[in-house]
Formats: structure tokens, sequence, C-alpha cells
């Protein structure tokens, strides 16, 4: 199999993943925080040495504000729910992804403004969202990297015109986290939301939110955290404000592992560059072939992630990647649960077939997907 999924999930996981959480279920079998006995104590351990890992990597003085999720999407509902809880307004761009949009559906008294984004325009982009906030704007919300189009968000521009107004700004990192860098103090990020299975290489069913704010968030579950058992209501402190009940600790041992990876590969833009060079020349054969559409611009890491969004004339997105798949190619069909972006680039009925590589993705690898591809566009 030709695995090109990588924008939902990262396949194969490095070994480093693999032995992370096998050891995990040996060594670091106890709750962490709930007991002085060593296991507790070394698994507690290794759960702090995977916080202290994200916060520098993306650059959090504080490794106490990285809070264990089960994804982006519940990263991103903390921070929505966190600050719009009783009502307000948000402004965000027209790439967001439905783990955006729903949360802010789903409240009621809340409202919010979507604003048009421009890779190549940075401070144009800063300028429209500055003309979007109200009197009771609380919070400016962005996808760094659209999931359809691949197109960046300049969140640096942006975060700028956050902290001058005094707003919250957060990042849905859900596909720039391990492969854009990512300084949540020069970018004035105050929370930044990222999944941990896809650019980061761990595994499924573990995210993190990272809190860089005086900003504090509202609750959404409250329970057992190990600390200050005799209060009835929430600790205030983070973690623990926001990490009730046990953590998946394999899960997080496994992430520790697909960071330490990264890093004795390059680092994340070493990976990126090589990713976005075998991007660019996929789209140089592409871009020219019969009856093929595509949707995203030429692979740029100063504007995009190395992805890639087309159709087929002719064809529906779900029976392209249908003929994909009996080739051997993994790819996504359809709306990518981000309708927003789809209506952008008049896709919206059709959806699109999307292919996004990983740092295990070879030159053969593409140059076969060239083959086939073009073969599927012949014979539509």
């Amino acid at each position: 199999m030709i695995y090109l999924d990588n924008a939902a999930t990262t396949y194969p996981k490095p070994p480093d993943v693999h032995r992370a959480m096998a050891e995990a279920l040996i060594h670091y079998g106890a709750n962490p925080g709930r007991g002085g006995y060593r296991m507790a104590m070394t698994t507690a351990e290794r759960v702090y040495a995977c916080r202290e890992a994200l916060a520098s990597l993306f650059s959090l003085e504080d490794p106490s504000g990285v809070v264990f999720t089960p994804n982006c999407t519940g990263a991103l509902n903390l921070v929505i729910k966190g600050l719009l809880s009783h009502g307000g307004h948000a402004v965000i761009t027209d790439l967001e992804h439905n783990s955006v949009i729903r949360p802010l559906e789903a409240l009621d008294g809340v409202t919010y403004t979507t604003v048009t984004v421009d890779p190549f325009k940075p401070q144009e982009t800063a300028w429209r969202i500055r003309r979007a906030i109200l009197p009771n704007t609380k919070l400016i919300l962005c996808t760094h990297a659209s999931n359809v189009l691949g197109k960046r968000t300049p969140i640096r521009a942006i975060g700028e015109v956050a902290g001058a107004m005094k707003i919250p700004f957060a990042v849905d990192a859900a596909q720039s986290a391990g492969i854009l860098p990512i300084n949540m103090q020069t970018d004035h990020v105050n929370f930044l939301c990222l999944p941990g299975h896809k650019g980061l290489y761990g595994p499924m069913g573990i995210g993190a939110l990272l809190c860089r704010s005086e900003y504090p968030l509202s609750t959404l579950i409250e329970g057992g955290t190990g600390s200050h058992s005799l209060l009835v209501s929430q600790p205030e402190e983070l973690p623990d404000r926001l990490e009730s009940g046990t953590l998946n600790v394999p899960a997080i041992c496994g992430l520790l592992g697909g960071i330490r990876w990264i890093e004795r590969n390059g680092g994340v833009e070493a990976i990126a560059k090589r990713e976005t060079a075998l991007m660019r020349t996929l789209y140089e054969q592409l871009a020219n072939v019969p009856h093929l559409r595509l949707y995203t611009p030429y692979p740029d890491l100063s504007a995009t992630v190395p992805l890639m969004t087309f159709t087929v004339n002719g064809q529906t997105s779900e029976e392209t990647a249908r003929r994909l798949g009996e080739y051997g190619v993994a790819v996504r069909a359809g709306l990518h649960c981000a309708p927003s972006a789809h209506r952008r680039m008049g896709t919206l009925e059709s959806g699109a077939v999307r292919l996004c590589p990983s740092a295990f993705t070879t030159r053969e690898d593409l140059e076969k997907v060239r083959k086939i591809l073009t073969e599927i566009a012949r014979t539509p």
C-alpha cells in the first residue's frame, strides 16, 4: 500500500513510538500523580517529560501549561467553550474545520465573523481580522494550515493584532504541528491546539492544549486530579484545572517517542522541506495532465504545507479515491470536515481528493501515483 492519507493521521509510525508504548505498558503502568511509590512517580516523570518536550518544541515557557486531551478537537472545545460559555463574539477564518465551526454553533449567545485569508498577503489578512473585531470579541481563532487547500494562515501577523487588542488568540495546529515551526512567544499565541497522531507521529487518542495565557478558561469536565483532594471545586492551576481523570499514559509515551524521533531525523523543518520537494515534483508532473484539476497552490513552505487536493473530470471524488484504492493507494475523498474551505474553492457539491505525504513517503511512491493518476484521468 502507498499510504497518502497522512493529513488524517500519519502511517506508519516510527519504531520509536512502538517501543515507547510497549515500555509504557511494562514500566509506566501506575496512575501518575496518584501515588508516592516508585512506579507511580516514574510514570509521572515520564508524563512530565512529554510536557517538557512539547513546551520546548513550541516555545512555551512553562510545561505545566501543557494540557493533554484526547485529540485536537478536544483542545479546541476547551478553548472555545472555556472562553465563550457566557456568550460573546469570535473572529475566525474561511478555512476552518468543523472542530471550530460546530462548537461555535452549539453555544447560545455566541456570534462569529468569518474573515478571508490570503497567505501571500499577511498584513492584509491581519487588517481584515482587525476590522472584524467587535466590542464583545472574546476570541480570535484560526487554523494554521487548511486541511483542504494546504494554505497557511499568517499567525504571527494575526497574533500581533490579537496582542495589541488584548484578545485571546488560539491556533488550530492540526495540519501544522510537527510540520511547520511554531513559536508561541514570537507568534503571540495564547492557546495552541494540536493532535498527537499527525505531524508529531504519535498514536491516535492523544492531543494537547498548550496554554500561554493570562486568560483563564472555564472547565468542561471536573473531577479527580490527584491534587487538592479536599477541595470540592476544581483546582485553579494548570494542568490540573483542565485534566480530570486518568491520563492516557501509553499514548503520551508514544507521543514523546514521536517527538524524539523527529528530533533525531533533522527536526521539523528538515522533514517539511523534504516533503515539500517531493510534492513539488508531483505537482509539476500533474499540473498538465488532461482532465485532472489541482486546487492547491504550488508547494511553498512560506505559504503552504505539503498537501495536494484535486478532482478528475467526470468522476466524483469518492470514485477517484476508490479507483486509487484498487491500485493500493490510500487517499481521502469528500469534504474533509471543512465545508467552508470547499465552498471557497467551489467543490462543496463534488468534494475533492486529498493526498499528503509523510516522512516515510518516497520519490518512488509518488512516481507510481503519478502514473496511476494519469491513467485514471485518461479513462474517466
